[in-house]
């Protein structure tokens, strides 16, 4: 069987395993398969590479191995709840009565941390393990790249990218200007999944948001070790009417390695430990987090074409902005309302009340000098028409004033031109 072939096969009875139909324990004559998955997958992560490993070598018939390999898992991570029940399928196995995945129950002995898990904890597990080899087991390569348009201020030396879809949060680092892969990590995101819209509704928010500090107050034990709080909800969600609040990133309960991928209340949850791999980069307090359901991805022929429509999008992007201030230093009232969409919205109304205090402002034709400087541009996920959320240093000087301040913008692409959907200070 060719290679390709034998990839393909093993991907399909792995995700049928975890998709609760019966273990295969009998070999699968493909040879060295699973070590040559291993040496391409695995590494970076002690505990999903052991796990990966023990579900490759129940597939393969090895289930000394694999019960010798969850063993291990269980020592590098005692509270981890989808080891336990390996291990209680392996040992069910060798009486020869294991009928499907999860079926046997866990021991219960001193040395094992969890009690029997109900039907419901047993489906929750069965989904972290699809979700966790589906994304081992997968074609697409973890150092790609979202198609997303992105610049980083030059504060910002860090992106991250949720994709809901697979329960992953990538990280991306800034070099020469360009994003490079960093790592990835398994995340739970909201029970009902995505699209949060109101208070109490347990769906994780898609959009643009910030990552803030580490919160120092006490918290309850469920949210692990540590909580950043997200910028939820942001203008363009209060806009839309959405609400609630407390939407974090942060840890697992301490007697849970992980949780299941959809089992939050709206939170992006990680492992205490890929938790703290994070904190140095998440306690700078911006750290733009991007959270996208559908992301696309550059990778194959059509990347440097994606490529090419990215730099030429931030390049009109980055030349609209600069014909607004240019029409703001003019006080060509006309031209400077001419960058703003109708749907334009701020703190006190829409276009019209924005546009009746730019007229009485600029009447008097006051000079003032502004600079512009420090842009930061992130592409809106899951939206309908192009949005962009730009962040910038903004100078003001005229004879009444001066100020400088960090500025918010979200900009819109209408009929292929860049519009000012929102503008406030941040």
């Amino acid at each position: 069987m060719p290679l390709i072939q034998k990839f393909k096969f093993l991907k399909t009875l792995l995700v049928a395993v975890c998709l609760i139909l019966p273990w295969n324990a009998t070999a699968i004559n493909h040879g060295s398969m699973t070590d040559q998955l291993l040496s391409k997958k695995l590494g970076r992560n002690l505990v999903e590479s052991l796990l990966v490993k023990s579900l490759l070598e129940i597939t393969d018939g090895k289930t000394k191995q694999a019960f010798e390999t969850v063993n291990e898992l269980i020592r590098a991570a005692p509270n981890f709840k989808l080891a336990y029940l390996i291990r209680g399928d392996l040992l069910t196995a060798q009486s020869g009565a294991l009928k499907s995945f999860g079926d046997s129950a866990p021991s219960t002995s001193t040395d094992d941390i969890i009690n029997t898990p109900s039907s419901e904890q047993i489906q929750g597990l069965r989904d972290e393990a699809r979700t966790r080899i589906e994304y081992y087991l997968s074609e697409k390569k973890s150092a790609q790249q979202p198609n997303l348009l992105v610049k980083l201020s030059d504060e910002q030396e860090h992106l991250i990218v949720v994709d809901t879809v697979k329960s992953r949060l990538y990280l991306y680092k800034k070099v020469d200007g360009t994003l490079q892969y960093v790592a990835d990590y398994y995340v739970t995101i909201g029970k009902n999944g995505v699209g949060k819209q109101t208070q109490g509704d347990k769906r994780t928010p898609l959009g643009v948001y910030f990552a803030g500090q580490k919160l120092t107050q006490p918290l309850a034990d469920m949210y692990g070790d540590a909580a950043f709080p997200l910028n939820y909800p942001n203008e363009l969600d209060q806009h839309q009417n959405k609400n609630g609040s407390g939407i974090w990133l942060h840890g697992t309960p301490t007697d849970t390695y992980s949780r299941p991928p959809r089992a939050s209340d709206g939170c992006v949850v990680l492992s205490n430990p890929d938790l703290k791999a994070l904190e140095p980069i998440l306690q700078t307090g911006k750290t733009p987090v991007i959270i996208a359901n559908n992301l696309e991805w550059l990778e194959g022929d059509k990347s440097s074409e994606k490529l090419k429509m990215q730099t030429a999008d931030k390049l009109a992007l980055q030349k609209a902005i600069e014909n607004w201030r240019k029409d703001w230093v003019s006080q060509n009232t006309d031209g400077y309302l001419s960058h703003y969409s109708k749907r334009f919205f701020y703190s006190n109304g829409g276009f019209s009340q924005w546009a009746d205090y730019k007229r009485g402002i600029q009447a008097a034709k006051p000079k003032v000098s502004i600079e512009i400087d420090d842009i930061s541009m992130f592409g809106y996920p899951d939206v309908e028409q192009p949005i962009i959320v730009v962040n910038f240093e903004q100078d003001f000087k005229s004879p009444n004033l001066q100020n400088k301040m960090r500025k918010r913008q979200y900009w819109v692409n209408e009929n292929n031109q860049w519009k000012i959907m929102y503008e406030g200070a941040v």
